[in-house]
């Protein structure tokens, strides 16, 4: 489902938005009522205190009488009308709830049971010299009602206390308007914030959507594709990690296929080894079977012919086993100490044979006192013989070659018709061979078995070669080789 996220998060964000509203909806509910109620208390009781200022003064103009009850004019037309100057209900009781604004004065009859639910305790409080309030609830009206009473003083004496019951008006009109308010505000922050969030979301969402796309290409076997996400945070660390698999993948990919080339290539290289010395021998076996050849010198140059190919066949084998051996790393080589002069000496001494038959020298100078190594005797003399053997096949007759010992190096150069600059790089590669005259008698595979060797023992086999002037391999011994 497309940008199902997105759908996700502007829900999750107008849920929170819906819920955020709600609270400060009910929070303003609570404090406005409370705002409003203290409003009307504050001015109820300013009134109240007022209008028992206003009473207390009117007895005090009077002359000494016995009580409120016998008042005539003055203060009585005050208690008179005091319901109307109070603008809500209001009486004048004294310390026992004697109601004193009634029958005495004004000729209306009030009972007790008119005075507010409350007004005993408030009474009691105002009798005790505080003005007081009382909050209470008309089911009636449907609205909280407030009772405020205040002392009523005459000579510093409390003569009664006046009540004052008023419903707090106002009250649930205002919560009506405040809920109407908040309505409104809560649909249009809903609509503005899911505009909003649609937006927010559906950004938060396109890397990972971009993401998602990568992974599905990288699944399908593309490995160059990549997320180009920056981001400093959590989805930038993910599409960073989500490109460096893609780069390895790719680098693995072009090393798998570098590695199925190299095993075709080495197939079809062996198959051609192999076909050209049995192909010749099966010629010769037929031309002696058919009789096409019958004289004795013919007969013998055949089986000269098939015994050379049948040589370079076991050769052949026997190379490839060695370098299938060498680059196995389960093959364990006979490391011990081993003295490199005698290697050395060894492997010069076999190849000046080989040198006879072109009259090449050999020289060999020592200059370094190192001789005991870690190593495999044989496999050494094997690398150096592999080197000299082809500084001799391309050494012209009557040349030389030089090997020299010195310091933590073993250099064999010759003065033989060299090797171009661009073959350098593929001359220790399984079957590659340098086109030359020389060269047709070679398997192809002998430097890539003195690599081999070289790299079992840790040292590094270097070469630098110019047409028409020679060649010199290096072989520099590291540290650790040295016993």
């Amino acid at each position: 489902m497309k940008h199902k996220i997105a759908r996700k998060l502007t829900f999750y964000f107008s849920v929170v938005l819906l819920l955020f509203a709600l609270i400060i909806g009910s929070v303003f509910t609570v404090l406005f009522r409370s705002y409003t109620i203290n409003l009307q208390k504050d001015e109820l009781a300013a009134r109240a205190v007022t209008m028992a200022s206003a009473l207390a003064k009117g007895i005090s103009n009077q002359t000494a009488g016995s009580g409120l009850g016998s008042r005539q004019g003055g203060y009585g037309f005050y208690l008179r009308f005091l319901n109307e100057i109070a603008m809500t209900d209001a009486w004048v009781v004294d310390e026992d709830l004697q109601l004193i604004t009634g029958n005495q004065l004004t000729g209306t009859t009030y009972l007790y049971a008119d005075l507010p639910p409350n007004a005993a305790a408030v009474v009691k409080e105002v009798f005790l010299g505080n003005t007081t309030f009382s909050e209470g609830f008309s089911s009636l009206l449907n609205t909280p009602t407030l009772t405020v009473g205040t002392p009523i003083r005459s000579n510093g004496e409390i003569i009664g206390a006046l009540l004052l019951h008023s419903p707090v008006e106002g009250t649930n009109e205002a919560i009506k308007q405040g809920y109407q308010i908040m309505a409104v505000s809560v649909i249009a922050a809903l609509v503005l914030s899911g505009f909003l969030s649609v937006i927010l979301a559906v950004t938060f969402s396109k890397p990972l959507q971009k993401m998602k796309q990568v992974a599905m290409q990288l699944a399908a076997g593309d490995y160059s594709v990549k997320t180009e996400i920056r981001q400093q945070d959590e989805i930038g660390d993910l599409a960073a990690s989500i490109d460096i698999l893609s780069q390895r993948l790719e680098d693995a990919s072009h090393e798998s296929e570098h590695l199925d080339q190299l095993r075709r290539d080495f197939i079809a290289n062996i198959s051609h080894e192999l076909r050209t010395p049995i192909t010749v021998i099966r010629g010769s076996l037929e031309a002696l079977c058919d009789e096409v050849i019958t004289q004795p010198e013919q007969v013998k140059a055949y089986y000269l012919q098939m015994r050379k190919e049948s040589l370079f066949l076991q050769r052949l084998v026997n190379d490839l086993l060695d370098l299938s051996r060498l680059q196995n790393t389960d093959f364990q080589i006979d490391l011990q100490e081993v003295s490199l002069c005698e290697v050395l000496e060894d492997a010069v001494r076999s190849a000046r044979q080989m040198a006879q038959a072109k009259q090449i020298q050999i020289e060999l100078e020592i200059k370094s006192e190192l001789c005991v190594i870690q190593g495999d005797y044989g496999r050494l003399r094997q690398m150096f013989l592999i080197i000299l053997d082809n500084a001799v096949k391309f050494s012209p007759v009557q040349g030389s070659v030089k090997v020299l010992l010195q310091d933590s190096v073993v250099s064999i150069r010759d003065q033989g018709i060299g090797i171009a600059e661009e073959e350098l790089p593929y001359i220790f590669e399984r079957f590659y061979q340098v086109p030359s005259e020389e060269n047709k008698s070679g398997t192809g595979l002998g430097l890539a078995i003195a690599k081999q060797i070289a790299e079992r023992h840790a040292i590094s086999l270097l070469v630098e070669s110019k047409i028409a002037v020679g060649t010199e391999f290096r072989f520099i011994l590291k540290p650790q080789q040295v016993a």
